[in-house]
């Protein structure tokens, strides 16, 4: 079984060919499945499949995704996301959500590494395009208001100035020192944009967005010496998952270096850097935990939401 990120899993046939196709729209509609979503807020409405809160659950799909019958009156508003396995289309409208008994509401960035790679998928998919619209009422070409074009795939403005889904790359690496076992490390930074919470303190891989005219392996070294100071030995790519808050799209790497060189830390983006060992990233994964606060002022280390490729990068390494 391929393990892939919680946000780069999905079951939904994206059927591009039948954006351009109103007819075929048409007539998917009133046997199709809606997925509600506020874009606002990220969220979606989610039933329990296990008794207690989720967060107590082990392993798998904790969650299911809420999608609805369709309506004449969602039907000028709603965006195509694909077709299932079993033929049925499904669309997205977004929007408050409605009072569902046996529902409840949920975050993408909370609850997607509980779903399975259906729900993980049309989610992602339709947070990501409904957010765009949200930021996208105008040409870029013209200026001009624009409306929704090839099923909720582009905006149109008067003059047919055609947009599309914008995605923004971002590169994001998890610095080791190659050295497997227990004693092996990586290297984490705390970002300086995080809130800062009195004995706490999150630590996660470094990453930065790929600039113009660079490409992303550019990216990893120049953002990795320009935080923290150091130059990196080999770097090789992992796997990527979209990151639709607001429409970011995650490079993950893993790269190795020598630890004996200095850190630098770039204190506008980096407030702290360190190397953690194996065998700490496991206490801290357990729960038993470990401080690298000062005498008098401990502060527990705090890892990466579940979510994040960044979690997935250093899980992955720690199985090595």
């Amino acid at each position: 079984m391929t393990i892939a990120p919680p946000l780069a899993r999905s079951t939904l046939d994206r059927a591009g060919h039948r954006r351009s196709d109103p007819d075929w729209l048409a007539s998917a509609w009133p046997a199709a499945r809606l997925l509600r979503v506020d874009s606002s807020a990220g969220t979606a409405l989610f039933r329990d499949l296990v008794t207690g809160d989720a967060a107590d659950a082990a392993v798998g799909a904790v969650l299911q995704l809420v999608l609805s019958a369709t309506s004449d009156a969602d039907q000028s508003s709603a965006v195509f996301l694909g077709i299932e396995p079993d033929g049925v289309a499904v669309f997205a409208l977004d929007g408050p959500l409605p009072p569902v008994p046996g529902t409840r509401p949920a975050n993408l960035r909370d609850v997607g590494h509980q779903l399975d790679d259906r729900d993980a998928g049309l989610l992602t998919t339709a947070l990501a395009l409904l957010n765009w619209h949200a930021r996208s009422p105008y040409s870029p070409q013209s200026g001009q208001l624009t409306t929704v074009g090839e099923a909720g795939w582009s905006r149109v403005d008067a003059a047919g100035n055609q947009t599309w889904p914008r995605t923004d790359p971002a590169m994001i690496v998890l610095v080791t020192d190659g050295v497997a076992g227990p004693e092996g490390r990586c290297l984490l930074g705390n970002n300086a944009t995080w809130p800062k919470q009195p004995g706490h303190r999150r630590f996660s891989c470094l990453a930065g967005y790929v600039e113009p005219g660079e490409s992303a392996e550019a990216a990893v070294t120049r953002e990795v010496l320009e935080e923290v100071g150091i130059a990196l030995d080999r770097i090789d790519y992992v796997a990527s998952q979209a990151w639709p808050f607001p429409g970011s799209l995650m490079l993950g790497y893993s790269a190795v270096a020598d630890p004996a060189q200095p850190l630098k830390v770039d204190a506008v983006e980096i407030t702290e850097a360190r190397w953690f060992t194996r065998g700490e990233i496991q206490a801290v994964l357990t729960g038993e935990g470990i401080d690298v606060g000062t005498p008098g002022e401990p502060a527990m280390v705090g890892l990466p939401m579940e979510v994040s490729i960044a979690h997935f990068l250093i899980t992955s390494w720690l199985a090595l």
